[in-house]
């Protein structure tokens, strides 16, 4: 089994979130995440999946239909501690050649910081109205 990549930074770790989830790849997205079993996933629209399993169940099925997703990232708000960090984010999806979904979502997500550099332990995200999106400055993963 290959090792799990280092992150030395929330952010590098939010960076290959997003990239994962851009290029459909489920063992890129769960080397994101911590493998405790206290991990908590809501995506927008969804249930609660908690645990390492239910976690890594619930992306395979978001991957299985190969809809490659673009994500631009809106209005990053961030809380950082020695241990823990928290981003606050929109994210505005489309599908390449089209323009923007419906609606944009708001996404939280927390990394903490183990012996094996920083690890995703929740990601909440949920569909928001389109004036969240403001003018917002952007950022591209």
């Amino acid at each position: 089994m290959p090792r799990k990549p280092v992150y030395s930074s929330p952010q590098e770790a939010e960076t290959a979130f997003y990239e994962a989830l851009e290029r459909c790849d489920l063992d890129a997205m769960m080397a994101v995440w911590s493998e405790d079993e206290d991990i908590v996933c809501i995506q927008p629209g969804g249930d609660r999946f908690s645990g390492y399993a239910p976690v890594r169940d619930a992306w395979r099925r978001v991957f299985e239909n190969g809809a490659r997703l673009r994500v631009h990232l809106l209005a990053l708000t961030t809380v950082q501690g020695p241990f823990t960090a928290v981003h606050s984010v929109i994210e505005q999806i489309s599908l390449p050649g089209r323009k923007q979904m419906a609606a944009p979502v708001a996404a939280t997500n927390v990394y903490v910081r183990g012996a094996l550099g920083w690890r995703m332990v929740v990601h909440h995200a949920s569909p928001v109205s389109p004036a969240s999106i403001g003018d917002a400055p952007q950022i591209l993963h």
